[in-house]
């Protein structure tokens, strides 16, 4: 009978990861207020497919078209989230995602740093993929900088906050405030230095998204929506450094880096949910990516 019960207290609570990651005792996203979707942000292609209610965006891709939005202002350095719902089923080839970028102020050589939902199908978990471009070639030989993970919960069910703080020495990619990554400044060369603005979208990228393109977008399963809410958009405008304008603190006690807590917490994650670096990847060229 003990083995019973022990073994069924196994079964009922598997593990601490089940009960998803330690408090980062700092939650930076209450320092920043939520605005409404047109307040900060317009629609820049797809708008037949976006619709606005009360500050809440919902955006979906069919056959016809996906959709896609923009901030008004460019930032320089901040801290930038929405919550978001995604669709669930199957979605595979299909992206939704938030994203900073410069692409239109310097084609084929921007900077990007993105948050990005690959579909999937619907026997396996969405991948939240992070990525990091500095000055892109523009030539189709664009170094990223993956990193990518599973979520703890299940993305379809309620909305959740994912955010990007960008300062002067750091980006950290945050999901309900929990640092799941941070990548630090060890080079200009390696690090966004220019303005770039604030943008959302949902598109077919089928060659790619799902396990390399092997599942692609079904349309028989039209339309695939991503609903946005609570916008935050806290920082420098343009090319502003003064300090009165800056992101939020990282941590409890200072403007940069993570607290002790605070990498617990993401340590958490990336034992329980990573499912690819591109640091550890052995088909990457390293001499590519000298941060690593």
């Amino acid at each position: 009978m003990a083995l019973f019960l022990c073994l069924l207290l196994i079964f009922i609570f598997p593990s601490s990861k089940a009960q998803g990651p330690p408090s980062p005792g700092y939650w930076p996203s209450t320092r920043v207020g939520s605005i409404g979707f047109d307040q900060g942000f317009t629609n820049l292609w797809g708008p037949e497919h976006q619709n606005v209610d009360q500050g809440s965006l919902t955006i979906w891709l069919d056959k016809n078209s996906g959709s896609g939005f923009k901030s008004y202002d460019p930032y320089q350095s901040g801290y930038f989230g929405a919550a978001i719902k995604l669709h669930p089923g199957y979605t595979a080839g299909v992206i939704t995602c938030l994203y900073l970028s410069n692409n239109e102020a310097h084609p084929g050589h921007h900077d990007e740093v993105d948050i990005e939902f690959l579909g999937t199908t619907p026997d396996k978990p969405y991948v939240l993929q992070t990525n990091v471009y500095i000055q892109g070639s523009g030539d189709g030989h664009l170094i990223g900088r993956e990193m990518k993970f599973h979520l703890w919960f299940d993305p379809t069910q309620d909305f959740h906050n994912y955010a990007i703080l960008w300062n002067p020495s750091e980006i950290i990619f945050y999901v309900d405030d929990v640092p799941i990554r941070r990548y630090p400044r060890k080079s200009d060369a390696t690090f966004p230095l220019r303005p770039m603005w604030v943008y959302g979208s949902i598109w077919d990228a089928s060659s790619w998204a799902t396990e390399g393109g092997k599942y692609k977008a079904d349309y028989e399963y039209q339309p695939f929506i991503g609903r946005y809410r609570d916008f935050k958009l806290g920082g420098c405008k343009g090319s502003s450094g003064s300090a009165s304008c800056g992101p939020p603190w990282s941590q409890p006690s200072a403007p940069r880096g993570l607290s002790s807590q605070q990498y617990a917490a993401m340590d958490w994650v990336q034992r329980n949910y990573k499912v690819y670096d591109y640091c550890s990847d052995p088909s990457r060229d390293h001499t590519l990516i000298p941060e690593c």
